[in-house]
């Protein structure tokens, strides 16, 4: 029984890295529906809900809801804090030793992370189009999840002996995003053309670029409908579990 485990787990060692090469441009679309109220001349409210798929959008990526505050400074620059909530579908992972053997395998969860937000905005209208730059602080929480990762034990003769369950340890993560978007108002057309790039930071420098095309339609300024294609660089190997990735956007917010 203990060879047949250590057979299956070899073998889906090889299947996980197959996975793993052919997901390295991987396909995804994310919905997001929003509300936002104008409380005065200064202060915004809004509220979002997202869902995301990855996997050439065969599998759920994860769900996000979250709150966020606006604050006018003054004209051209913005001030904004928010709170997401994440449910994330957490892949696979399967790590081994130098011996090739199967070292600790941790399948598919569910689990929760926190994220926290501080923005600041400045903007400036020229003619017809409107530059705008925004630095972004942001932390996230993943608390620890217990039993979900196995640790695999060996004999003296490389024989599988025993496995023991251990917990997916919390993190704490801060990252800084950096983002310059280019938008157009047509004269006289409801359809509003927009690019940006955005630049993700963190302790170890550039963690992911993310470069975003896509066009805004506005009926009576109160709807707004959002198509967008995203293309995600990534450049880190943490345990976000990302990687390149090509993204198409719908998005519906409401102003009121």
């Amino acid at each position: 029984m203990e060879r047949n485990l250590r057979t299956i787990l070899a073998l889906l060692l090889c299947q996980l890295s197959l996975n793993s090469a052919l997901a390295q441009n991987d396909f995804g679309m994310w919905y997001e529906l929003g509300a936002e109220k104008k409380l005065s001349r200064k202060w915004n409210m809004s509220a979002e809900a997202e869902f995301r798929t990855r996997n050439n959008t065969k599998t759920v990526d994860r769900w996000s809801a979250g709150l966020s505050a606006e604050y006018k400074i003054l004209k051209g620059l913005k001030a904004s804090a928010g709170y997401t909530f994440l449910y994330d579908n957490n892949p696979e992972e399967l790590t081994y030793n130098s011996s090739g053997d199967p070292k600790k395998w941790t399948p598919r969860y569910w689990g929760m992370r926190h994220r926290f937000n501080i923005s600041l905005t400045g903007s400036l209208d020229w003619n017809r189009f409107k530059f705008s730059l925004r630095e972004r602080w942001q932390y996230t929480y993943r608390p620890e999840v217990k039993d979900q990762k196995y640790k695999f034990e060996y004999d003296s003769d490389d024989v599988l002996s025993n496995y023991t369950l251990q917990s997916v340890k919390g993190k704490g993560k801060h990252v800084l995003r950096s983002r310059l978007a280019i938008g157009y108002d047509i004269p006289h057309w409801k359809l509003d053309p927009f690019v940006n790039v955005e630049m993700f930071n963190d302790r170890d420098g550039i963690q992911k670029m993310r470069y975003q095309a896509g066009i805004d339609y506005k009926i009576q300024k109160k709807h707004v409908f959002q198509l967008t294609y995203r293309f995600q660089n990534v450049n880190s190997n943490d345990d976000d579990y990302e990687v390149n990735s090509h993204l198409i956007g719908l998005s519906y917010k409401y102003k009121f």
